[in-house]
């Protein structure tokens, strides 16, 4: 019989390692291009190297490490053909989305809407811009929830995701909340209004908003894109 206290020990080391190494990429206090080692982070932990191993292969499945075998491994550059792929996924998913949206939305969907602003709207009111973040999720998943493709949400998510990291070296969120909000703010307004063409319009305008950013960031921090000899 296998031993089940050490199987759920392994899964709770890899999910401890996995997180935190998670938490300290996507807030770049390990930033693109950081070497990190099995043995130190094992020693950090207090764990064997097999759930770190397993961790370090969960977030490079998540393009957050690079593994490369002879080489340490490292936090993964920025690649802007991954970043051109996020970016097309997340839009040709959303504008459908969003169409479906503006066809289905109804009086109670109407309300969840303007419940979601009215919370982004406080935040910003109490300058609480750490969670926006959430809010901003949330915010994308009652589209798909309106839309009735709650599981496209999964999709959006997941690329949206592999872009975040990149939007923390760009503006600070205090300069980027009030833009955003207002982006929301108008998308809502054109699937409340059922105009299915105009709430994409307004989609994709709120998704243009990093290209500005992303040029900026190539421009003055080099070191943390791929080359071609990466």
């Amino acid at each position: 019989m296998a031993d089940t206290t050490q199987t759920w020990d392994r899964r709770t080391g890899v999910d401890l390692v996995a997180n935190h190494l998670y938490d300290e990429i996507t807030s770049l206090r390990l930033l693109p291009g950081t070497k990190i080692s099995e043995t130190d982070i094992a020693a950090r932990f207090g764990v064997s190297r097999q759930p770190v191993r397993d961790a370090f292969v969960r977030l490079a499945n998540l393009d957050l490490l690079l593994i490369r075998p002879q080489k340490a491994t490292e936090v993964r550059r920025f690649s802007v053909r991954a970043i051109e792929k996020a970016r097309f996924v997340r839009a040709s998913v959303e504008s459908e989305v969003l169409r479906r949206a503006a066809r289905l939305c109804d009086k109670d969907g109407a309300k969840l809407l303007e419940d979601s602003l009215q919370r982004q709207r406080n935040l910003l009111a109490d300058q609480d811009y750490a969670a926006f973040g959430t809010l901003d999720y949330e915010f994308h998943k009652l589209l798909c929830d309106i839309a009735d493709v709650e599981y496209a949400f999964d999709v959006i998510s997941a690329e949206k995701a592999k872009v975040d990291r990149l939007c923390m070296l760009g503006l600070s969120k205090e300069d980027r909340m009030p833009q955003l909000i207002e982006d929301h703010e108008q998308i809502a307004a054109m699937v409340i209004a059922g105009k299915p063409e105009e709430a994409v319009e307004a989609g994709m305008l709120h998704l243009s908003r990093l290209d500005s950013t992303i040029e900026s960031i190539k421009t003055r921090n080099a070191a943390y894109f791929e080359t071609d000899d990466d």
